[in-house]
């Protein structure tokens, strides 16, 4: 049971970067970035994808964490 929750954090972090990557290429960014940045852009649209998907998969894993504690309170 002590290596269900990293586990799980792991599985949940890398879904949820996978999702927010995804659904980061729906934008058009050839309109915000400058010309011959394109490494530079792909770095950006990378680091943004992580820090959506972290703060996503943080975000379920504490509902997770708080749900399962509600019996404890009564």
């Amino acid at each position: 049971m002590i290596g269900y929750n990293p586990i799980l954090a792991i599985v949940s972090h890398i879904f949820f970067i996978g999702i927010s990557f995804y659904a980061l290429q729906s934008i058009m960014p050839e309109k915000i970035i400058r010309k011959n940045r394109i490494f530079q852009a792909q770095l950006l649209f990378i680091l943004i994808s992580i820090s959506i998907g972290w703060a996503v998969s943080n975000f379920f894993l504490e509902i997770s964490y708080w749900s399962r504690r509600i019996p404890f309170l009564i």
